[in-house]
């Protein structure tokens, strides 16, 4: 039985009173398919247009996706999911608990999903669709899978949600993933956790000076996509941005980008005057304190820039936000492995060959870089994620001789 509803717990899905965590599914079981098809069609059909994280994830979870993550996930291992996952979702991330939560049901688990704190209308529109679909008898046995919780820290309500799970999942900070470690799980229970990650992008200058018309426009746009959407928030965001190549070719391409990165943030972005003084005090910050910092360009607030003429060792502790970005510029990419550590997630890129990127990272043996994907992709949240393959990690293989 999960605690009851009160004052400091809300329930925004789900019949807690009904909850023990219904019997395992196989992965990618004909009800959870199908049952996500229906989700996409429900949310796609509703007035999404000011949340495109929401089209996003309605957009993954279609029918034709999930077919297709199916068949590259089929093989003749026999296997069930775990039982019950808690998830414990970030705060500042709308959408990101819908995804937990589906991952989790295609690997053929019960949840319990601690959904954000703050009030997003995102979290609003997917809850909304979620208690559409249970009211239909077809969906009874995901619906008797899945609650919905909404609560402020409180590590009394977490011990207890956690003391019934098989998996514990936890989105977050580094200090909020040391607090849940001293809660306690049962014995054969296990924990994935997706810590403070940090991001770069890779564009080679020579392509970009190349660039015309819709292609510049279309880098721009998927750059302000990876970024602005979610103020540099989300851990795949890039911060720092690498330039390769040399000479005026590279100014060039840099004045090309930055502009049109400017001229769309001005028509897309609500910069708030409070991130405008906070990038200034950032800038003034890095002007004393990091050493090769020597040049800062800023276009209207809405773009921040800052010119390291060398890598530090703890260049990933550089972060930006709502538009605030560290440059660098090198002949090589290889220069980048010195400074790579565990903490580095994604690597995007515009005008590299992916092959020769992959083969940075498997050639230079790096501890950090688990995904390399074209600058747009930042947030194409996935099964694969912070090298972990979630669907794999929340089932239990069962071995037949």
């Amino acid at each position: 039985m999960l605690p009851a509803p009160s004052d400091k717990l809300q329930y925004l899905v789900g019949r807690y009173e009904r909850f023990v965590g219904a019997r395992p599914l196989k992965p990618y079981d004909d009800l959870t398919c199908a049952f996500l098809a229906d989700l996409s069609e429900c949310l796609l059909s509703g007035d999404i247009r000011r949340y495109p994280d929401v089209a996003s994830f309605a957009y993954w979870c279609r029918r034709a996706n999930v077919a297709r993550l199916r068949a590259a996930f089929e093989n003749d291992e026999a296997r069930l999911g775990l039982g019950v996952v808690f998830h414990v979702t970030p705060a500042n991330v709308p959408i990101n608990f819908a995804f937990s939560y589906a991952f989790s049901l295609l690997a053929g688990n019960s949840s319990v999903v601690r959904a954000p704190t703050k009030p997003f209308p995102q979290t609003a529109i997917v809850c909304n669709a979620l208690q559409q679909l249970f009211s239909h008898p077809k969906h009874q046995t995901v619906a008797d899978m899945t609650v919905f919780a909404r609560y402020e820290r409180d590590d009394g309500i977490t011990a207890a949600f956690s003391a019934v799970c098989n998996a514990r999942v936890v989105w977050g900070g580094d200090q909020t993933i040391k607090s849940m470690r001293a809660i306690l799980l049962p014995e054969r229970s296990i924990e994935v956790v997706f810590a403070d990650r940090y991001s770069a992008c890779v564009i080679d200058g020579t392509a970009l000076v190349h660039a015309r018309g819709q292609a510049i426009e279309k880098l721009a746009q998927d750059f302000y996509n990876d970024t602005y959407v979610l103020d540099q928030n989300a851990c795949s965001s890039p911060h720092l941005v690498v330039w390769l190549g040399k000479g005026e070719a590279i100014e060039k391409a840099k004045e090309k980008f930055w502009d049109h990165v400017y001229d769309l943030a001005v028509s897309r972005y609500e910069l708030q005057p409070i991130s405008a003084v906070d990038k200034y005090t950032l800038m003034c910050r890095n002007a004393i304190d990091v050493p090769a910092a020597v040049s800062t360009k800023d276009h209207g607030n809405y773009v921040y820039r800052v010119a390291l003429d060398s890598l530090p060792k703890n260049v990933d502790t550089l972060r930006g936000q709502c538009g605030y970005f560290y440059e660098y510029t090198t002949d090589h990419i290889d220069e980048l492995a010195a400074v790579i550590n565990a903490r580095y997630q994604t690597l995007t890129y515009f005008g590299c060959d992916n092959s020769q990127l992959l083969d940075f990272v498997m050639r230079n043996r790096l501890t950090g870089i688990d995904r390399i994907v074209p600058v747009g992709l930042a947030l194409d949240i996935g099964i694969k994620w912070d090298g972990y393959d979630i669907v794999r990690t929340l089932s239990r293989v069962i071995e037949v001789r």
